[in-house]
């Protein structure tokens, strides 16, 4: 690098500023100007630079952590369902963690020490006094279910309502069921705290049902057991025809018109999340059998014994109800009624003619 001899003047020419620059400065001025006007809240003053700041700040961490949720959520849709509910579990506590993180660390940004809030705590807990007990009992509710695993994503659950359905999401405030007839229901995270909730795949996705039915009284038991069972192995939602869970025929009760029995079948994982299907599948197995072995389905049959009418009783009753030959009785003895006497034929003679 060679170096200028002494006494060598160095001029340097600085193009002056275009129209365009200088308005693009301008405008950088006044940006600069009213990023900094700041205003005063208690003894803190904020900055609209600070403010802006913890915004950006909030808004990428927020970003961050529902992507993050996201990614391992997709990541679980395709493990088992215990795993499933496990990383789900996962993803809600990151999210919740990285929320808060973005909180503190907007208020880093503003300048706000945290021992500032103290005062906010306080009006914190005279609101959860007065309005926001619900709310704060549902949050708490949700994080129960998150932590007990007593319910969990992709279970399928019946309320004490009747309501039956898949458990979709549980988030802050409501747990979303969604049903067979594809219909989401938003319930209450403390009534799965509080109320009684039937977990249907809590520990074991395979469950029994039982399906009564009746056959006439006379029919063959042997022939009705074979029915139902050729019934149960017909229909593919039954787990195992063999071992300690493969269908049974019981003989509950002597009805009024018929022998009650009735079909208990263990159902597979895919049975237990569609109870109507299944039981109309059995049904129509059911009847399909018992009409191949001849079997008769009774209805009900009341026998009606006359035992007095007119003032006769048995046969001679029932004669007379119906008008039928021999009835035996005539008008002028039935109560109520009186003999009636056609009138008699006038006189002969003029019907002028005074008497």
């Amino acid at each position: 690098m060679q170096s200028l001899p002494a006494g060598t003047s160095l001029w340097v020419a600085v193009p002056e500023p275009s129209g365009a620059d200088s308005e693009a400065q301008s405008w950088l001025d006044r940006a600069g100007e009213l990023m900094s006007w700041s205003f005063s809240i208690g003894e803190s003053s904020i900055s609209l630079g600070a403010l802006a700041g913890a915004l950006l700040t909030l808004i990428l961490i927020w970003v961050v952590a529902l992507a993050l949720r996201r990614r391992l959520n997709r990541y679980a849709e395709a493990r088992e369902h215990s795993r499933r509910a496990s990383l789900y579990t996962v993803a809600k506590l990151i999210y919740y963690t990285m929320i808060v993180i973005a909180v503190f660390a907007a208020l880093g940004v503003l300048g706000i020490p945290v021992s500032r809030f103290a005062v906010f705590a306080g009006a914190l807990g005279v609101g959860l006094g007065f309005g926001l007990q619900a709310i704060f009992n549902n949050f708490v509710s949700g994080l129960i279910l998150l932590f007990d695993r007593s319910l969990k994503v992709g279970d399928f659950v019946e309320l004490e309502s009747g309501i039956h359905g898949e458990v979709k999401d549980i988030n802050i405030r409501a747990t979303l069921i969604r049903t067979n007839d594809n219909i989401d229901i938003l319930v209450p995270n403390s009534e799965f705290v509080s109320g009684r909730v039937t977990n249907w795949t809590h520990n074991e996705v395979s469950r029994r049902i039982k399906l009564p039915f009746g056959v006439a009284y006379g029919s063959d038991k042997e022939k009705v057991k074979a029915a139902a069972l050729e019934a149960a192995a017909a229909v593919p939602y039954t787990l195992t025809l063999d071992g300690r869970r493969a269908p049974q025929v019981w003989l509950n009760g002597f009805g009024d018109s018929s022998l009650d029995f009735a079909l208990v079948v263990w159902l597979n994982a895919d049975a237990t999340r569609r109870p109507s299907r299944v039981r109309s599948a059995y049904n129509w197995a059911l009847h399909d059998a018992l009409e191949e072995h001849g079997l008769e389905i009774p209805f009900p049959q009341r026998d009606l014994r006359l035992r007095s009418a007119f003032g006769h009783e048995s046969d001679a009753a029932i004669r007379d109800l119906f008008n039928e030959p021999g009835a035996g009785a005539t008008s002028s003895d039935r109560p109520g009624q009186k003999e009636h006497h056609p009138a008699s034929p006038p006189p002969p003679g003029n019907p002028n003619e005074a008497p």
